[in-house]
């Protein structure tokens, strides 16, 4: 394509299935000069092709997300006057039928657009195990013979390849399956730049770009952990990245829109859902260590010196299955002796079903604390969440059953958010490799031709080794014997958590270059799991990327099998960062009065001061 040589915009307008219905609209209406000349959309989750599957079984056409076309009907005149191209993975377990869908709602518009989609994604797990590919879990190595579990669904993570030749060969709008999040921008900047295979850096530094963007609002200031400093976050606009030739982008919004990005919601989005440094992309492995963040203006944000290494031979499989029988109610305790209120529910529930055989796992969570001497009855209460797993027939109906029956004898002042119910099915999850070479990567032209896009030549790439003490960071050396305030953690960091399968990842990371060495220095991989001592027993791995004056941490097993079938209320540990962020540390006087001119207290004028060296 290339555009007279200036940047591709490629925004985004949806970071999951059911994000903002008007996002489409507003991308693609206003100044005409502020449209971007790509728009992308992320429909899928590892949760979401479970839920496509679930679906599907009930009614024809549930395989894909029907709230793309809620979104294109009411932008579709205005994306064909203006030219703008859409490339979604919106097509789920079937790009096809959502093609056809979208080429049904166009005619009853009277609106031309050309509509290609991409599949071969879709795997069929017998004939990958016969063919001899053992699919071992990605983080514990089993087999996937030992799982016990009949597949529901399979599907490989494509690269942006294919995305790119629906675009040169003129679609206006691609549809996709299981394409790889970052993918989608790639793909739209790689037919604009007419990039190659061995275009690395260039591949390398529009994977970051669409790996910030890809969560739509989350890159203006949505879910950030300083959103006390985000003017508007009421109505946040979706992001776009201006992609140059390089690879090197420009993260922005479109003018008037709410949010804000800066060098710390950028850094929230390059930091989330993350493992090791090396970013693994179907078509390029992104070396996350070497990108540089800077503020270019008002909302504008670069994004430069991302190097890329080639594409492993491998990509990812995501397989879902059913797994046991889940139930789960919610209970309320109000005022004193909420411990023995708790202790007394608990023990009754147990005993009712001690020994009784098919109940795996009975789990009771404890949420929030009443007041002391309470102003209202909600603030002196608190909430005891109950679940169960196993077989149907036992915690199914029998376990509402046997709740139901403590409604008037047990604690004091006990009532249910809810009525019991029967229960449901929770979903299994299994991530697996399997060869780019046993994965048939094929667009559908609009006119039906069919284009196979070759593999990437793909070369070993082994992770690097976690960091094994601290790294010595930059900018002005931390004195372990400086004055220190105890409080809490984010008085200094942000953070950003989230899940990858049965594993949680929290990034953490500073503004303040000077106090870098300190963050490096202090949040040890120790450290972190004495904050969070449900993380104990759990692998861990601690990485460094100093030029985001980052730390990451990757909590294996924390999430169980994944989000479908974790135990945790928060499944997806979305809060895991703000939970790291609440707990108190010695905080250095110098980098608080350097970050909170006139206050250097964490707790409030007031507080007395540590004597140096101590905490």
């Amino acid at each position: 394509m290339d555009a007279g040589g200036r940047p591709v915009r490629i925004a985004n307008c949806s970071g999951f299935y059911g994000d903002r219905l008007t996002a489409l609209a507003e991308l693609a209406g206003g100044d005409p000069a502020d449209v971007p000349d790509v728009i992308t959309g992320d429909y899928l989750a590892e949760v979401t092709m479970l839920v496509l599957a679930k679906n599907r079984a009930r009614r024809p056409g549930g395989g894909y997300a029907g709230t793309f076309l809620r979104q294109l009907e009411p932008a579709a005149a205005r994306v064909a006057e203006r030219g703008v191209r859409i490339v979604v993975n919106a097509g789920g377990l079937d790009p096809a039928g959502l093609a056809a869908a979208t080429r049904e709602l166009l005619a009853r518009l009277g609106v031309e657009l050309p509509v290609a989609h991409v599949e071969g994604d879709a795997l069929d797990v017998p004939a990958l195990l016969a063919a001899g590919h053992e699919l071992r879990h990605l983080c514990t190595g089993a087999p996937y013979r030992s799982w016990g579990r009949e597949a529901l669904t399979a599907n490989a993570y494509l690269g942006g390849f294919g995305v790119k030749a629906a675009l040169a060969a003129g679609a206006a709008i691609v549809i996709t399956g299981r394409v790889a999040d970052a993918s989608l921008v790639a793909g739209a900047a790689a037919w604009w730049w007419d990039w190659d295979r061995d275009d690395l850096d260039a591949l390398a530094g529009a994977v970051a770009a669409g790996h910030v963007i890809e969560c739509g609002a989350q890159a203006t200031g949505g879910n950030f952990s300083g959103f006390r400093e985000i003017g508007d976050l009421t109505h946040p606009g979706f992001p776009i990245a201006e992609i140059d030739r390089d690879g090197s982008a420009v993260i922005t919004k479109r003018a008037g829109t709410g949010g804000a990005v800066t060098v710390d919601t950028v850094t929230a989005q390059l930091v989330y859902e993350i493992g090791p440094p090396g970013y693994r992309n179907p078509d390029v492995v992104a070396r996350l260590d070497t990108v540089r963040v800077e503020q270019a203006g008002p909302d504008r944000v670069r994004l430069h010196g991302t190097r890329g290494l080639p594409a492993p031979p491998e990509t990812k499989v995501a397989i879902t299955g059913l797994g046991g029988w889940r139930n789960d109610s919610v209970f309320v305790i109000t005022g004193l002796d909420a411990d023995a209120k708790a202790e007394l529910f608990e023990r009754a529930v147990r005993a009712r079903f001690a020994g009784r055989p098919g109940v795996a796992d009975l789990r009771f969570t404890r949420i929030g604390v009443p007041a002391a001497d309470p102003a209202d009855q909600m603030t002196g209460s608190c909430l005891l969440h109950v679940a169960a797993d196993g077989t149907e027939e036992a915690v199914g109906r029998a376990f509402s059953g046997a709740l139901v029956e403590l409604a008037l004898a047990n604690y004091p002042g006990l009532y249910g958010l809810r009525p019991p119910g029967p229960g449901s099915a929770y979903g299994a999850f299994w991530p697996a490799l399997v060869p780019q070479t046993a994965v048939e990567h094929v667009v559908v032209h609009p006119d039906g031709r069919r284009e196979h896009v070759p593999p990437p030549p793909g070369e070993p790439y082994r992770d690097e080794p976690p960091a094994a003490g601290t790294g010595p960071g930059t900018g002005t050396a931390w004195d372990p014997a400086e004055e220190t305030v105890p409080g809490p953690l984010g008085r200094l960091v942000h953070a950003r958590s989230g899940d990858k399968g049965g594993d949680a990842n929290v990034g953490v990371w500073v503004s303040d270059p000077d106090a870098w060495p300190w963050l490096a220095a202090t949040l040890t991989t120790e450290r972190f799991t004495g904050l969070l001592p449900e993380t104990a027993g759990h692998r861990i791995d601690r990485y460094e990327l100093p030029n985001l004056r980052a730390v990451n941490f990757v909590v294996h097993g924390l999430l169980d099998g994944g989000a479908t079938e974790a135990r945790r209320l928060d499944g997806q540990a979305k809060a895991l960062g703000e939970w790291l962020r609440a707990r108190h540390v010695p905080l250095p006087v110098r980098l608080l009065r350097a970050r909170h001119p006139g206050s250097p207290e964490p707790d409030g004028p007031g507080t007395p001061a540590r004597p140096p060296g101590r905490g």
